[in-house]
């Protein structure tokens, strides 16, 4: 059992009901190797335990200008005691740490950015928090490694596997 704690409350992850979640991390500004090692190490000290995580890919930036930066993407699985309201809170104490800053309907450079893949099988519709993902589906660098890593996982809203997902991603880009 290791103890842990969460806004002062002390608990053992252990006895409480663990989630599995799948985090997008990634970013396309400063160290950015470093940064995702970094986000892995935050992670793990602040979210839970991390017990596997995809390859490192780089992409070209989704949805922004051309001539943008690439972006290091990578999947990180978690087990966590966490909320989805309290891993929300950790995750944009994590983006703020990197200087994040959001502009309605424009996606704007970055050192970090962290999505909510998948929380179990849930699917939660509430205000931000939007899972599975809402646009992951059309996103390359998330089903690419999650394919790879992942590749039975299934989607609870569009009752696809993530192989299945990119197999379409890639029939639309043709």
């Amino acid at each position: 059992m290791r103890a842990q704690s969460y806004a002062g409350e002390s608990y053992f992850r252990s006895m409480e009901k663990m989630n599995r979640v799948l985090l997008s991390i990634g970013g396309n500004e400063g160290e950015r190797e470093a940064n995702l090692e970094e986000a892995r190490m935050f992670i793990s000290f602040n979210m839970g335990d991390v017990v596997k995580v995809s390859d490192v890919i780089e992409t070209e930036a989704w949805g922004m200008p051309e001539g943008t930066e690439p972006f290091l993407n990578q999947l990180v699985e978690i087990e966590t005691a966490l909320t989805i309201e309290k891993l929300h809170a950790e995750i944009v104490e994590l983006e703020e740490y990197y200087g994040r800053t959001r502009k309605e309907g424009v996606y704007l450079d970055r050192e970090m950015d962290v999505d909510v893949i998948f929380f179990n099988d849930e699917i939660i519709r509430e205000g931000k928090i939007q899972v599975p993902h809402e646009r992951m589906h059309l996103r390359e660098f998330i089903l690419k490694p999650l394919a790879a890593t992942w590749p039975e996982w299934f989607h609870p809203e569009m009752k696809m596997t993530a192989s299945q997902l990119l197999a379409e991603l890639n029939k639309k880009e043709d």
